[in-house]
């Protein structure tokens, strides 16, 4: 019980002290917002174009929004030293991550069903299998936030954060079957598509959405959750290796 008190304390801290600080602001909210707005008024109206689209949108939405919420959260705490505060809190260092990074999972989630609404008033989304599409999107925002922790522990300020996370968030976009098929990149980078965790929530996301999807269901989410297992604990390694060792 006193465990999930501090999950629920810590979770609850972070939404009120951070959540909307500028870099979130901007980098969480405006940006996917316009580049769904951008895609949309795009497409028009048009039925197949909206849901060939919706896939990428949902999912750039989720990968800004999660990303910069970790760049914020870890990186003002680790430089104000109030991270070593909590390090010294009697829970294990796991329990205090995912408290840390739940909230911007939750973020994300919320965040991937802004252009689900907006799809809504354009298109029928009737034949979307929900069932599939739900937990792509969960997973997805687990393996965007821990990929945010991962950059955030590895700097010291907010902008190197945002910023390095660029280097990871942009090339997904082009990388990961969101708007361009896989198929179609050269064969060089190909090999480079399946190393992303998002290549396989994107994979779920076009087969719910419109049937293109490469993989079974079962098999992308699989290898997505074994993304998300591997880029925490290299995460906690990283964070006992620098900030407590």
């Amino acid at each position: 019980m006193k465990l999930w008190i501090a999950f629920w304390n810590i979770l609850v801290k972070d939404m009120r002290t951070y959540y909307l600080k500028p870099p979130n602001i901007s980098w969480g909210l405006i940006f996917p917002l316009a580049w769904t707005s951008m895609f949309f008024i795009k497409s028009g109206s048009g039925l197949e174009s909206i849901l060939t689209m919706l896939p990428g949108v949902v999912a750039v939405s989720i990968l800004f929004g999660t990303t910069s919420l970790l760049a914020v959260t870890v990186t003002f705490e680790k430089k104000n030293r109030s991270f070593e505060r909590l390090l010294l809190a009697p829970i294990p260092l796991e329990v205090l991550m995912l408290a840390k990074t739940s909230g911007a999972i939750l973020f994300g989630v919320a965040n991937a069903f802004v252009p689900v609404i907006m799809a809504l008033f354009l298109a029928d989304l009737s034949q979307v299998v929900w069932s599939a599409f739900v937990p792509a999107v969960f997973m997805i925002a687990v393996a965007s936030t821990f990929l945010g922790l991962f950059i955030a522990v590895a700097v010291s300020e907010v902008f190197e954060a945002q910023t390095f996370s660029n280097f990871f968030r942009f090339p997904m976009i082009f990388l990961c079957g969101l708007f361009f098929p896989i198929e179609k990149l050269p064969v060089l980078l190909k090999p480079l598509s399946y190393v992303l965790p998002l290549t396989y929530g994107a994979d779920v996301l076009h087969g719910a959405v419109h049937g293109g999807h490469a993989m079974p269901f079962s098999l992308d989410l699989s290898l997505l959750g074994a993304f998300c297992v591997g880029l925490f604990a290299m995460s906690l390694w990283n964070i006992k290796r620098k900030w407590i060792l």
